[in-house]
């Protein structure tokens, strides 16, 4: 590991440091300035010349200043000579712009991926986007890791009778569909209708949840709108109570409260590819800092990374589940 040189801006130093922690590397330090005028300077304040450097930064709010420190910290590290440069970016949030889905409108993930390859980056290393198709947004190689092993590692150890893994929307259906598989239960999925940013409409659930208990999962929840309307659905249809598991707990808003004192929740889980609220002690938060470490020290022993997903990933194990409605 002596060639590894990891950095990480200010987004979130811990998840950093346990990965350093993993590799058994000491995390190097970033000097970030701000001048007068609001712009940002990096300075990298360990030698990187010929050495394999990552640079770890969820796009966590404020999104557009963590950004910027990326970028910086990638052209200081393309400028001080590094043999290559893998973004560890853990939430890519501009994943959620993915498509042209009004007139005159921007497709952020695609512009954000350009931005990074311009700045330097040789590689990108994230997890769990919200649109798998935001991979081939991408000039240079990306490797895309996923948490469903860590979370159904969680509830496997509980009482899962009479549950059901239920997916906030069809879009997310195919990744429920293989935590379902994971935990040995059947499957549902919400008809969602987004109004706007924190405003959704889920007018039916397709699938059997009448009398069961409810393992909602989510790639990502913010404001935790879409969750509260699920619940109010589960709850008319007769679900007796819901546990809600998701890889990007960003619990932005009014989230925290809705969802802490929320009737029918009973256990929220999350991981750490972002901060974690400081208001939130019951919150139950699962550490994917051994998952990102197992997969620089593979990409730096230019190892296969999809192995660690033997058994999680559909392509690797045996037959998923029939899907109870189409997608």
């Amino acid at each position: 590991m002596r060639e590894i040189v990891v950095f990480s801006g200010s987004a979130h130093r811990p998840l950093a440091r346990a990965i350093c922690d993993s590799l058994g590397v000491t995390l190097s330090s970033v000097e970030l300035t701000r001048f007068s005028n609001d712009c940002l300077q990096a300075q990298l304040q360990a030698n990187c010349r010929q050495r394999d450097v990552y640079i770890v930064q969820p796009l966590v709010p404020p999104t557009q200043e963590h950004l910027m420190e990326l970028l910086l910290m990638i052209d200081a590290a393309k400028g001080a000579s590094a043999a290559q440069i893998t973004a560890v970016i853990p939430h890519y949030a501009y994943a959620r712009s993915d498509k042209k889905d009004a007139s005159r409108i921007s497709i952020g993930g695609r512009l954000v991926a350009d931005m990074l390859a311009t700045a330097g980056v040789s590689r990108v290393l994230t997890m769990t986007l919200h649109a798998p198709q935001v991979h081939g947004f991408f000039s240079v190689p990306v490797d895309h890791l996923t948490a469903l092993g860590v979370l159904s590692d969680h509830f496997s150890g509980t009482d899962l009778s009479d549950t059901v893994v239920v997916s906030p929307d069809l879009g997310n259906a195919k990744t429920a569909t293989q935590f379902a598989r994971l935990l040995g239960l059947p499957v549902a999925a919400g008809s969602k209708q987004r109004l706007a940013d924190d405003r959704v409409v889920i007018d039916s659930i397709v699938g059997d949840v009448t009398g069961k208990r409810a393992l909602v999962l989510d790639d990502e929840i913010a404001t935790g709108g879409s969750i509260v309307e699920l619940l109010d659905k589960l709850d008319e249809l007769g679900c007796t109570g819901a546990s809600i598991a998701c890889t990007h707990g960003l619990f932005v808003g009014k989230a925290v409260s809705r969802l802490r004192d929320h009737p029918m929740i009973d256990e929220v889980v999350t991981t750490d590819t972002v901060p974690a609220p400081s208001d939130w002690p019951e919150l139950k938060v699962l550490s994917v800092a051994e998952l990102f470490a197992q997969a620089i020290s593979r990409v730096h022993a230019g190892e296969s990374i999809s192995s660690l997903f033997d058994g999680v990933d559909p392509t690797l194990g045996p037959p998923q589940p029939k899907l109870p409605f189409p997608v």
